[in-house]
C-alpha cells in the first residue's frame, strides 16, 4: 500500500509527502531522518493520510495536495478521522 500524508510540524507549518511504509516514514521524520524541511521543524505529528494501491497514484495526490492553499489543507485535515495504520 502507498500513502500520501500531511504532517503538522512544531511551528504549525504543514509538510506533504508520500511513502509505501507510513509508520517507518513517521519514525524517520520524528527522529530527524526524514525530509530536510521536517528536520528543522520538529516535532512532527501525522495530521492526515490517504491510501493508494500504486506509487504513481500516491505521488499524483501528493502533487495535488501541495497545490492546495493552506485553508484548503486545513479543511482536508479537519475532515480526517482515521488513526495511524
Amino acid at each position: 500500500m502507498n500513502y500520501t500524508y500531511i504532517l503538522r510540524c512544531g511551528d504549525n507549518s504543514l509538510y506533504t509527502g508520500w511513502t509505501n511504509n507510513l509508520k517507518k516514514r513517521l519514525e524517520d521524520h520524528s527522529q530527524g531522518r526524514g525530509a530536510k524541511y521536517t528536520r528543522s521543524h520538529l516535532p512532527v505529528s501525522l495530521a492526515y493520510y490517504e491510501m493508494f494501491p500504486t506509487r504513481e497514484e500516491a505521488m499524483r495526490r501528493e502533487a495535488a495536495i501541495k497545490k492546495l492553499s493552506r485553508s484548503q489543507k486545513e479543511r482536508l485535515i479537519a475532515s480526517f478521522t482515521e488513526e495511524v495504520p
